[in-house]
């Protein structure tokens, strides 16, 4: 008995039809018996074996061409018991056929109660088959919630259809026993309702709740999270040690049940997410299938995304280039399991070395370069410049140049908003590799005008795009997976600086961007992206600590260090002298940046590189200074070039 309630195993749909049609048929006797007052003789005499064996054999037909059998009655919900009615209303229809257009012109019967027993019969095996059901799930979870340990007792956030989906799912679910008290939704209209006996309450209620009732989880579908009013109850649950879980949308739950290993514990990440962003992904198709892409970096966090998106727009081929040996392996093996072999070539290269980058162009002739490849860590770059003029000013040169010489259609070079008014050598770099960027596009650009008016004739078709963005979750080095280790050592988690913040991003959201961008660009944008609001690093680390079930300064401290060399408190997508111009989507906009002469570029950018080689770091950051102006270090060994340029201005 134990394991026919317990146990995952259904009764046999054979049994449950059997079920089903002694309830018909004892529905069909009771009925006519009530209708002729328990007068046997009449009854006999109206033929009633005849009546009733016709309305049964209906019935089989019926409730097996619509399958009634083959649900498990301890899951059935609402649609079953339409199923349901449909078929006894179904076989009541059909039966009164039968008997006007068989029974009474072949046999000559006929009986002036029969309409009335037929009546009765509908409302009795359609009350009974439903009854049989709800009596049977109510037992089931009856007998199973007494046979259980303790339960957490749960809210659900909302109280659509979904929300009631997966308080269905969560009461049928014996390995982690969940007492759903009720949902969380702000709806007026709502607001004190019941939905299956559960109440709807309000978010302001959630302290009340917690206090009175216990409350230890509160669910959440994972395709509502960006929604105003659900951050608001989310941060509210967050402070009163309510544990957060996530459920993926109903329509992926797995042949439409929901996995225990669904339920997720709400992330970090979850939380900086934004709206979900709506590309024009046919001026994405037009531009990428059917070409042949090189990706630098293609094993980092952003490359390696890029690569993933633009597979999904149907390209003749991709090149995957980088340096980075195991990174590059890992990728490979992906792209042997997902892909076929003839789209895509792994290729290991330093960007830094012209001659293999040449042999690379030359084999493959790519027609769409993304350049993701670059030193991105300030405090490495700040104590190693030579290495970041290397990779970031030359790489890029080198890849511009050759871009040129094999007629790239597009060049979309990837920067970073530490580019803006930068403070560090790897800000100062990328804003290097920028300029020339800019400048090349403009002595190169088939569209350049001359001084007359007349266009200028260049034959290069070589579009040269940047994007600019700030930090991405989840990327190579990022903050999260720092804290998440610090978390798990038990602290301390260690912040730079109390008022630190910075702009976050996730790693598919920013290549969608790129993607838009790089559909869009003409030649010559830097696009900068909408990072939404700055995040303090400190409430980042707080509700870390939070979403881990633990106090912030009671179970796991936090220290501040103070600025690491170049860092600073805040980041920038634009400087005094940058304006922005809109385009067709919301989250891009173009910069209009401060624009250098090719010749005087090609210049100070050779004279860079020719000083990088004798290895002296105060003399390059010096001659990267004079090349961005704006470049001003902070909390940095080369501070003091600042100050002896103000001096020697003075």
């Amino acid at each position: 008995m134990k394991n026919l309630i317990f146990g995952d195993k259904a009764l046999s749909k054979w049994l449950i039809f059997l079920i089903d049609q002694v309830i018909v048929s004892w529905s069909v006797a009771v009925s006519f018996f009530i209708v002729i007052q328990f007068e046997f003789q009449e009854l006999l005499r109206g033929n009633f074996f005849i009546y009733a064996g016709a309305y049964t054999i209906i019935s089989i037909a019926v409730f097996l061409k619509m399958r009634i059998h083959t649900g498990i009655i301890r899951y059935s919900n609402t649609h079953d018991i339409l199923r349901i009615f449909s078929a006894v209303s179904l076989s009541t229809v059909l039966y009164i056929l039968f008997i006007n257009f068989v029974i009474i012109p072949y046999f000559k019967l006929t009986w002036d109660k029969l309409y009335l027993a037929i009546l009765l019969n509908f409302f009795t095996s359609t009350s009974l088959l439903i009854m049989l059901r709800i009596s049977v799930k109510s037992f089931f979870n009856f007998i199973n919630n007494k046979h259980t340990g303790d339960k957490k007792v749960t809210l659900i956030y909302g109280s659509s259809s979904s929300a009631l989906l997966v308080k269905q799912a969560l009461e049928i679910h014996r390995d982690v026993m969940f007492d759903v008290i009720g949902f969380i939704d702000d709806n007026p209209d709502k607001v004190n309702m019941h939905i299956e006996q559960k109440k709807v309450f309000s978010s302001s209620e959630l302290t009340e709740l917690r206090n009175k009732c216990g409350v230890e989880k509160m669910v959440v579908l994972s395709d509502t999270l960006n929604t105003d009013h659900q951050r608001y109850t989310i941060d509210k649950c967050i402070e009163l040690g309510i544990k957060i879980l996530t459920v993926p949308p109903t329509d992926q739950w797995l042949y439409g049940k929901l996995q225990l290993n669904q339920l997720q514990d709400l992330k970090i990440e979850d939380l900086l997410q934004r709206e979900p962003i709506i590309l024009k992904k046919n001026n994405i198709l037009n531009e990428i299938k059917g070409k042949r892409v090189l990706v630098t970096g293609a094993a980092g966090s952003i490359g390696s995304e890029i690569v993933r998106q633009v597979l999904s727009y149907n390209p003749e081929q991709i090149i995957l280039c980088d340096q980075a040996e195991s990174p590059l392996h890992e990728l490979q093996l992906e792209m042997d399991d997902n892909n076929g072999e003839a789209k895509y070539k792994v290729v290991m290269a330093n960007i830094q070395n012209r001659a293999r980058m040449w042999s690379l162009f030359d084999q493959f002739k790519p027609q769409i370069v993304f350049h993701a490849a670059a030193y991105k860590h300030v405090p490495l770059m700040e104590n190693n410049p030579g290495e970041a003029i290397l990779t970031n000013v030359l790489g890029t040169k080198n890849l511009a140049d050759l871009s040129i010489e094999f007629k790239v259609e597009k060049f979309i070079m990837i920067s970073t908003d530490k580019a803006v008014n930068p403070t560090n050598v790897m800000g100062a770099s990328k804003r290097i590799a920028e300029i020339y960027i800019q400048a090349l596009n403009r002595k190169f650009s088939p569209n350049l005008k001359t001084s007359s008016g007349v266009l200028s004739g260049r034959d290069n078709q070589t579009k040269f795009i940047t994007t600019r963005f700030g930090n991405v979750l989840g990327s190579n080095g990022s903050v999260l997976p720092r804290f998440k280790a610090q978390i798990a050592k038990g602290g301390p988690i260690t912040v730079t600086d109390p008022e630190i913040t910075r702009y976050f991003m996730t790693i598919p959201e920013a290549v969608q961007l790129v993607m838009e961008a790089a559909a869009m660009g003409k030649g010559g944008e830097i696009y900068i992206f909408d990072m939404g609001k700055p995040v303090k690093i400190v409430e980042l680390a707080r509700n870390m600590i939070k979403l881990s079930g633990l106090v912030p300064e009671k179970d796991i401290k936090i220290v501040f260090t103070g600025l690491r060399p170049g860092e600073k408190l805040y980041e920038e997508l634009l400087n005094a002298e940058e304006h922005n111009i809109p385009t067709h989507h919301q989250k891009i906009k173009i910069s209009e940046v401060i624009t250098y002469p090719y010749d005087y570029v090609m210049q100070v950018i050779s004279e860079l590189i020719e000083l990088n080689k004798a290895n002296n770091d105060y003399e390059v950051v010096r001659k990267m200074k004079e090349i961005v102006p704006e470049y001003k270090s902070n909390n940095s060994v080369y501070e003091e070039l600042d100050t002896l340029t103000v001096f020697a201005e003075v």
